[in-house]
């Protein structure tokens, strides 16, 4: 059975703590002891470690050693239409477990009013997330969430492939190349303008199929085709 795997802000000196919610699940939950061993990761490297205490709402841990870390092959980006952010957030949780290493909300024509004075203020909420994503997922660097920035600021995003995705039936089936790096572009629940489809002309145009679907389940059903593209050729 794998070893659990759990996020610290720093290792310092060998040792490294955790406190709040997490350690009391630890406690109480789990009821951890002392020499217990648990996976950690403190976003930029990963450990194996043991319990050297626990009281209610504190875990200390000692590192043992450090373990091989895996990373992501591919730099794999969502851009994301800002959308409800109950959806939004459900979509950051699926692409970090999908491999995604940047997701990059932006404002668009149809985006809902106010969404965009808003998301600035939920940045620490969505890392958060992410982090927990990770631990579910065991993955160890957390992908990164920018900024929301207008559509205009997205296209101008370097990649080896730049997906377009669009709901009209007449643009071609998604069959992703195995890139060393890849942009996935999806709409607002509204749809795109035809202005935004002029200025995304330079991008490959891709359909998901002949349904529209919801903003989330084209971003997963996206990520899940590539990815599954990416697993299948050497990084």
């Amino acid at each position: 059975m794998a070893r659990r795997l759990f996020f610290v802000s720093e290792v310092h000196a060998g040792l490294a703590e955790l406190r709040g919610e997490e350690a009391k699940h630890l406690v109480k939950v789990l009821r951890v002891e002392a020499g217990q061993q648990f996976e950690l990761s403190d976003g930029t490297a990963h450990y194996l470690a043991e319990v050297e205490a626990a009281q209610r709402e504190f875990v200390k841990f000692r590192v043992l050693q450090q373990l091989p870390l895996l990373t992501e092959p591919h730099e794999l980006t969502l851009a994301i239409a800002l959308v409800k952010f109950d959806r939004l957030e459900w979509i950051l949780e699926k692409a970090t477990e999908l491999g995604a290493t940047h997701i990059r909300p932006f404002w668009s024509d149809r985006s809902e009013s106010g969404l965009e004075r808003a998301a600035g203020k939920r940045m620490e909420r969505w890392r958060r997330i992410l982090v927990e994503s990770c631990q579910q997922a065991r993955r160890i660097v957390p992908p990164e969430v920018h900024e929301p920035v207008s559509f205009e600021r997205v296209l101008g995003l370097p990649a080896d492939r730049r997906y377009f995705f669009d709901e009209r039936r007449e643009d071609s089936e998604f069959a992703p190349d195995a890139a060393p790096s890849s942009v996935l572009m999806v709409g607002p629940e509204g749809g795109w303008t035809e202005r935004e489809r002029a200025l995304a002309a330079g991008w490959t145009r891709a359909s998901l199929g002949p349904r529209v679907l919801r903003a989330e389940t084209a971003a997963i059903a996206a990520l899940a085709i590539l990815g599954s593209r990416l697993r299948r050729t050497p990084g």
